[in-house]
Protein backbone atom coordinates (compact mmCIF):
# COMPACT_ATOMS: atom_id res chain seq x y z
CA UNK A 1 0.00 0.00 0.00
CA UNK A 2 2.99 2.18 0.85
CA UNK A 3 4.49 2.11 -2.54
CA UNK A 4 0.97 2.56 -4.33
CA UNK A 5 0.94 5.39 -2.21
CA UNK A 6 4.61 6.62 -3.39
CA UNK A 7 3.81 6.29 -7.06
CA UNK A 8 -0.20 7.60 -6.98
CA UNK A 9 1.83 11.32 -5.07
CA UNK A 10 4.70 11.16 -8.19
CA UNK A 11 2.17 10.55 -10.78
CA UNK A 12 -0.31 13.59 -9.30
CA UNK A 13 2.88 15.59 -8.53
CA UNK A 14 4.07 15.09 -12.09
CA UNK A 15 0.21 15.82 -13.26
CA UNK A 16 0.76 19.28 -11.13
CA UNK A 17 4.07 20.01 -13.18
CA UNK A 18 1.72 19.84 -16.65
CA UNK A 19 -0.77 21.85 -14.92
CA UNK A 20 1.89 24.50 -14.42
CA UNK A 21 1.22 24.69 -18.40
CA UNK A 22 -1.99 23.79 -18.95
CA UNK A 23 -4.09 25.86 -17.73
CA UNK A 24 -7.15 23.15 -17.15
CA UNK A 25 -5.25 21.19 -14.81
CA UNK A 26 -4.38 23.39 -11.28
CA UNK A 27 -0.46 22.99 -11.15
CA UNK A 28 0.25 24.21 -8.09
CA UNK A 29 -2.36 22.40 -6.11
CA UNK A 30 -1.80 19.11 -7.26
CA UNK A 31 1.70 19.56 -6.63
CA UNK A 32 1.25 20.42 -3.05
CA UNK A 33 -1.08 17.37 -2.85
CA UNK A 34 1.56 15.10 -3.44
CA UNK A 35 3.51 16.29 -0.67
CA UNK A 36 0.13 15.32 1.56
CA UNK A 37 0.25 11.62 -0.20
CA UNK A 38 3.74 11.55 0.75
CA UNK A 39 3.08 12.31 3.84
CA UNK A 40 0.54 9.45 4.38
CA UNK A 41 2.35 6.87 3.11
CA UNK A 42 5.13 7.25 5.21
CA UNK A 43 2.81 7.56 8.55
CA UNK A 44 3.69 11.87 8.38
CA UNK A 45 7.31 11.01 9.46
CA UNK A 46 8.67 12.93 5.43
CA UNK A 47 7.30 16.64 6.19
CA UNK A 48 6.83 18.41 9.68
CA UNK A 49 4.01 20.42 9.75
CA UNK A 50 5.78 23.50 9.62
CA UNK A 51 6.90 22.61 6.29
CA UNK A 52 3.46 21.81 4.81
CA UNK A 53 2.43 24.87 6.08
CA UNK A 54 4.76 26.74 4.62
CA UNK A 55 4.70 25.45 1.35
CA UNK A 56 0.26 25.65 1.18
CA UNK A 57 1.10 29.17 2.25
CA UNK A 58 3.76 29.39 -1.13
CA UNK A 59 0.69 27.13 -3.35
CA UNK A 60 -1.75 29.74 -2.82
CA UNK A 61 0.55 32.97 -3.19
CA UNK A 62 1.76 31.43 -6.55
CA UNK A 63 -1.86 30.90 -7.47
CA UNK A 64 -2.39 34.30 -6.90
CA UNK A 65 0.21 35.90 -9.01
CA UNK A 66 -0.87 33.66 -11.91
CA UNK A 67 -4.41 35.26 -11.48
CA UNK A 68 -2.94 38.56 -10.97
CA UNK A 69 0.15 38.84 -13.11
CA UNK A 70 -1.53 38.93 -16.96
CA UNK A 71 -3.32 42.15 -15.72
CA UNK A 72 -0.05 43.61 -13.94
CA UNK A 73 1.78 43.28 -16.83
CA UNK A 74 -1.09 44.39 -18.93
CA UNK A 75 -1.63 47.72 -16.95
CA UNK A 76 2.13 48.20 -16.66
CA UNK A 77 2.25 48.19 -20.59
CA UNK A 78 -0.54 51.17 -20.09
CA UNK A 79 -3.77 48.90 -21.16
CA UNK A 80 -7.43 49.97 -20.79
CA UNK A 81 -9.85 48.70 -19.13
CA UNK A 82 -11.15 47.03 -22.12
CA UNK A 83 -7.53 45.86 -22.89
CA UNK A 84 -7.57 44.35 -19.49
CA UNK A 85 -11.31 42.88 -19.92
CA UNK A 86 -10.79 41.93 -23.45
CA UNK A 87 -7.39 39.44 -22.43
CA UNK A 88 -9.42 37.86 -20.19
CA UNK A 89 -12.31 37.27 -22.38
CA UNK A 90 -9.99 36.35 -24.91
CA UNK A 91 -7.99 33.67 -22.71
CA UNK A 92 -10.94 32.07 -22.17
CA UNK A 93 -12.37 31.63 -25.94
CA UNK A 94 -8.89 30.73 -26.61
CA UNK A 95 -8.14 28.17 -24.13
CA UNK A 96 -11.40 26.55 -25.71
CA UNK A 97 -10.71 26.86 -29.32
CA UNK A 98 -6.73 25.68 -29.33
CA UNK A 99 -5.77 24.79 -25.66
CA UNK A 100 -3.39 25.26 -24.53
CA UNK A 101 -1.31 27.75 -26.74
CA UNK A 102 -4.93 29.59 -27.52
CA UNK A 103 -4.95 30.79 -23.89
CA UNK A 104 -1.78 32.84 -25.07
CA UNK A 105 -2.52 33.67 -27.98
CA UNK A 106 -6.54 34.35 -27.09
CA UNK A 107 -5.37 37.07 -24.43
CA UNK A 108 -2.75 38.95 -26.69
CA UNK A 109 -5.07 38.99 -29.23
CA UNK A 110 -8.13 40.28 -26.68
CA UNK A 111 -6.06 42.94 -25.28
CA UNK A 112 -4.91 44.03 -28.99
CA UNK A 113 -8.63 44.05 -29.57
CA UNK A 114 -9.81 45.58 -26.78
CA UNK A 115 -7.23 48.74 -27.24
CA UNK A 116 -7.93 49.22 -30.90
CA UNK A 117 -11.49 49.39 -29.56
CA UNK A 118 -10.84 52.16 -27.31
CA UNK A 119 -8.99 53.79 -30.37
CA UNK A 120 -5.22 53.02 -29.47
CA UNK A 121 -3.29 52.55 -32.40
CA UNK A 122 0.35 50.66 -33.81
CA UNK A 123 2.42 50.20 -30.67
CA UNK A 124 0.32 51.17 -28.22
CA UNK A 125 -2.25 48.62 -29.09
CA UNK A 126 0.30 45.43 -29.43
CA UNK A 127 2.35 47.11 -26.36
CA UNK A 128 -0.72 45.90 -24.44
CA UNK A 129 -0.84 42.76 -25.75
CA UNK A 130 3.01 42.15 -25.31
CA UNK A 131 2.34 43.19 -21.55
CA UNK A 132 -0.33 40.42 -21.14
CA UNK A 133 1.58 37.87 -22.62
CA UNK A 134 4.75 39.03 -20.35
CA UNK A 135 2.33 38.97 -17.61
CA UNK A 136 1.51 35.08 -17.96
CA UNK A 137 4.98 33.88 -18.51
CA UNK A 138 5.76 35.33 -15.29
CA UNK A 139 2.87 33.77 -14.12
CA UNK A 140 3.79 29.92 -15.28
CA UNK A 141 7.47 30.81 -14.20
CA UNK A 142 6.31 31.23 -10.83
CA UNK A 143 4.06 28.16 -10.82
CA UNK A 144 6.74 25.85 -12.47
CA UNK A 145 9.41 26.92 -9.57
CA UNK A 146 6.79 26.13 -6.89
CA UNK A 147 6.20 22.67 -8.37
CA UNK A 148 9.34 21.99 -9.51
CA UNK A 149 10.97 22.49 -5.76
CA UNK A 150 8.10 20.19 -4.70
CA UNK A 151 9.11 17.56 -6.68
CA UNK A 152 12.50 17.96 -5.77
CA UNK A 153 11.26 17.68 -1.93
CA UNK A 154 9.25 14.54 -3.08
CA UNK A 155 11.80 12.83 -4.42
CA UNK A 156 14.53 13.67 -1.78
CA UNK A 157 12.50 12.00 0.25
CA UNK A 158 11.72 8.59 -1.27
CA UNK A 159 15.20 8.25 -2.70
Amino acid sequence: MTIAFIILGLIVALVGLIGCILPVIPGPPLSYASLFILSIAKKWEPFSITFLIIMGALMVAVTLVDYVFPVVGAKRYGASKAGVWFSIIGMLIGLFFIPPWGMFLGAFAGALSGELLVGKRGVRALQAGWGVFIGNMVGIGFKLAFSGVVIFFYVKEIV
